[in-house]
C-alpha cells in the first residue's frame, strides 16, 4: 500500500469549472517561494498531474504578501483569500466558480460554520473583496460587483473575425453575441486581440441568445463557450457568465435582470441590478488525497 504523509489537495469544481485546491490554513504547507509557476503547471497537467482550470489555496488573508494592496480597508474583514492561479502558472484576479468552491471548501474543511456561511462572508481575491454565501435549498451566491464596460472591440477566433463588446468583472472578458451555433466555432487556438485595449490578455466569450421559453423569473437566456486567459476552453467560467448576462441585457435594452447561462459543464443563474451582479450556482469536492514524495521530487 502507497501511503504519503504528504500535503493535502483537493479536487473540485463548478459547472465542471474544475480545480486542484491546496488547504494552508496556517500558510505553512504552500508558501510563495514553494507554489511557483512551474508547480501550478505540473499540478493542473491532466496527464502528469492531478489536472484542473487552475489551482486555489485556501489560505488567510493576513498571510498573502499582496493582500493588503488588493483588499485595502477590506483587509481586516477577509479572513480568507482565494489565491487563484491559472493552469499555466499565472496569477488570475478572480474566478465565479471557483469561489464557490473555496466558500464549499471552507465548510467541508471545518473552517467556517454553516450559519456564518449562510449569512455570507467576505473571501479576499486579487480583483477585491467578494461576498460570498450559501444557500440554505443548496448551491452557492456570490456577490460579483458591477459590470464595467471597456468598450467594443474584436478577436479572431479559430480564422474568423468576431466583433464583441469588452466588461471587467475585476478581470477582462470580451463578449461575442454571434449568430452561428456556438458548438460550431472552434476555440482551440489563443484568441487574437488588441494589445492596446487587453495588453494582460483577456477572456473571449462566443454566446447565442435562446428563448425564454418555459424559463418562469428568467429575463434572457443565453447559451455560451469561453476561451479563458492563461487556461484555454473551459467548461464553464463564473465571471464570464456575468460579463455575458450585461452584454445579453445590453442587448436587449435592458440594465436589470435575471440571466440564465448554459455552459458545457451546466448552468447558472445572474441577477443584476442597479448596484451589483450575483452569480448563483453549484460546488462540489470529487476527491481529496495527499501528494506523494515520489511526485513532489519530480
Amino acid at each position: 500500500m502507497i501511503e504519503s504523509a504528504g500535503p493535502r489537495v483537493l479536487q473540485g469544481h463548478g459547472t465542471e469549472n474544475d480545480f486542484v485546491v491546496l488547504p494552508d490554513p496556517d500558510g505553512s504547507v504552500w508558501p510563495e517561494h514553494r507554489l511557483d509557476a512551474s508547480l501550478v503547471r505540473r499540478l493542473c497537467d491532466r496527464r502528469a498531474g492531478l489536472g484542473g482550470d487552475g489551482v486555489l489555496r485556501v489560505v488567510p488573508s493576513a498571510l498573502v504578501p499582496d493582500a493588503a494592496a488588493v483588499l485595502g480597508e477590506a483587509l481586516p474583514q477577509c479572513t480568507w483569500f482565494m489565491d487563484h492561479r491559472n493552469a499555466d502558472g499565472s496569477s488570475a484576479e478572480m474566478c465565479g466558480n471557483g469561489i464557490r468552491l473555496f466558500l464549499h471548501v471552507l465548510l467541508a474543511e471545518g473552517l467556517l460554520d454553516r450559519a456564518a456561511a449562510e449569512a455570507g462572508v467576505l473571501v479576499g481575491t486579487r480583483g477585491g473583496p467578494r461576498r460570498v454565501g450559501a444557500r440554505p435549498e443548496g448551491g452557492y451566491w456570490v456577490d460579483m460587483g458591477p459590470a464595467r464596460p471597456l468598450g467594443t472591440g474584436e478577436t479572431v477566433l479559430g480564422g474568423r473575425r468576431m466583433s464583441g463588446v469588452g466588461i471587467s468583472m475585476g478581470n477582462p472578458h470580451l463578449v461575442c453575441l454571434v449568430q452561428d451555433d456556438v458548438e460550431s466555432l472552434d476555440l482551440t487556438a489563443l484568441p487574437q486581440v488588441d494589445p492596446a485595449m487587453f495588453p494582460e490578455g483577456v477572456n473571449v466569450e462566443v454566446v447565442n441568445v435562446l428563448t425564454t421559453d418555459g424559463m418562469a423569473g428568467a429575463d434572457a437566456h443565453v447559451r455560451m463557450r469561453v476561451h479563458e486567459r492563461g487556461v484555454g476552453e473551459t467548461r464553464s467560467c463564473g465571471t464570464g457568465a456575468c460579463a455575458v448576462a450585461s452584454a445579453a441585457l445590453t442587448a436587449a435594452g435592458r440594465t436589470t435582470g435575471t440571466v440564465v447561462v448554459d455552459v458545457p459543464g451546466g448552468r447558472l443563474s445572474i441577477d443584476v441590478d442597479d448596484r451589483t451582479t450575483v452569480l448563483s450556482g453549484p460546488a462540489v469536492v470529487i476527491a481529496a488525497g495527499a501528494l506523494t514524495p515520489e511526485w513532489l521530487a519530480g
